[in-house]
């Protein structure tokens, strides 16, 4: 919904976004997944983000963990209401429910299954929730390029409200496209990403993955892009009325197609949003249980306590995510960008570095954190330009929050004692397993 919504409104500078995204995913599939798959087995198996860092470091009760896991929680809360603004619109648009209805409807039934079926229930249903994505974001385009005559037809049709592609690339600046592109910088840094490549069966299995990965991703991206490109021309061809352009795939579904196929359609975009926001919550309940409750409890805590506080986990991001999305002109894509630049700054440059650079440090990694999350939150919140603006006005977040935290990380760390021998050599042991397995 969003990326259709940006193309509606911003024209061709949203393929620069898309552009970014893909060639992000696709470093991050040959850079990161490889190793960390190999470090997280090596590092007593890992089983969060979070969790990771702290044996990176040999420091099971460390200030990283602790850090880490309140960055999770706190962005993925924010991350979450941009799913459940998304779940809003979808039945207010297409069942003519209020909004607040479709909002207890979503996170209701996003809730229910997460907390029956955790982690295997996430990804098995994010499969078939991706086969039905994917189906959808070829059709819906194709079929409502049929109302055109011709390629040129829409093409004209668009440009009355959208310059066109030779005009964008004329008027675009340098600063403009490292603000778009910077989107991929995101991929290193998120913890529903990352965690999926330290639960992969086994090292050589990365390769499909990335194989499947690319590809549903590139035509789907490409499916988004073009929804929006001939949302644009049917609406100035037929005067149809379009208060939310989020809303342009929904109006496809609803007018184009028979109403069984409709309700297939639909079926896709209520898919992707609880794909995306089950994984959030399970990441954001594994960080409560895992790295906040269990890193600092006294004694052991028995397995069925840690499902309880869990789904307690749950429930409280849940909540506090429903409260944020009741402001339903909230822009689905705004809340995600910012999200997504929290976590790129935050943890990109970590992940990076912790699998290239054995000379960083605990403090290092726990000044990269901070510096990258109030960078980024300066960067959208300060009103420091003309007019109360804020700089996220002029550049996208997640660029200078990156280059902060990359700076505070290698800084802190030359500056801090040499990390300790088990840890250069777990560092090296992962390196030549992933040298071993390709």
């Amino acid at each position: 919904m969003g990326l259709p919504g940006a193309m509606f409104v911003m024209g061709y500078e949203t393929i620069w976004i898309a552009l970014g995204l893909v060639i992000g995913a696709l470093l991050n599939y040959i850079f990161v997944a490889p190793r960390l798959r190999a470090y997280t087995e090596i590092a007593d198996d890992a089983l969060t983000l979070p969790d990771f860092f702290a044996k990176r470091f040999n420091r099971k009760n460390s200030a990283v963990r602790m850090v880490t896991a309140s960055v999770i929680i706190l962005f993925f809360t924010l991350y979450t209401s941009a799913g459940l603004v998304a779940g809003g619109k979808l039945f207010e648009s297409a069942f003519g429910l209020s909004y607040e209805i479709g909002l207890v409807v979503t996170v209701g039934v996003v809730v229910a299954y997460t907390l029956l079926g955790g982690f295997l229930a996430v990804s098995m249903t994010d499969f078939v929730q991706g086969c039905i994505m994917f189906v959808a974001l070829v059709l819906v385009p194709i079929v409502a390029y049929q109302t055109f005559s011709s390629g040129g037809e829409m093409l004209s049709s668009a440009s009355q409200s959208i310059d066109s592609f030779s005009e964008m690339l004329g008027s675009v600046t340098v600063l403009g496209i490292i603000s778009s592109m910077a989107w991929g910088l995101g991929y290193f840094g998120q913890p529903h990403i990352i965690v999926r490549f330290m639960a992969i069966r086994s090292i050589k299995d990365v390769a499909v993955a990335r194989n499947i990965g690319m590809s549903w991703m590139t035509v789907t991206i490409i499916g988004a892009l073009s929804t929006g490109l001939v949302g644009v021309a049917y609406v100035n061809k037929t005067g149809l009325p379009l208060d939310d352009p989020e809303t342009i795939f929904i109006v496809f579904s609803e007018i184009l197609f028979n109403p069984l196929i409709s309700g297939f359609l639909l079926a896709a975009i209520l898919a992707a949003i609880m794909s995306t926001i089950s994984s959030q919550l399970l990441v954001s309940s594994s960080s409560l249980t895992e790295d906040m409750y269990r890193a600092f409890a006294k004694k052991e805590v028995e397995q069925k306590t840690l499902v309880t506080i869990g789904r307690v986990g749950v429930f409280i991001v849940a909540f506090v995510a429903t409260l944020l999305a009741l402001d339903k002109s909230n822009s689905i894509l705004s809340l995600v960008s910012n999200a997504w630049a929290g976590f790129g700054a935050a943890f990109g440059p970590l992940v990076l570095l912790s699998l290239f650079w054995p000379r960083m440090t605990h403090s290092g990694a726990v000044a990269g954190i901070v510096g990258g999350v109030v960078t980024v939150l300066f960067w959208i919140y300060a009103p420091v330009l003309e007019n109360g603006a804020a700089l996220s006005s002029v550049m996208y977040e997640i660029v200078p929050g990156f280059i902060v935290s990359t700076i505070a990380t290698v800084a802190v760390s030359l500056m801090s004692e040499m990390p300790c021998e088990k840890t250069t050599t777990t560092f090296y042991n992962a390196r030549r397993e992933v040298l071993e397995a390709s």
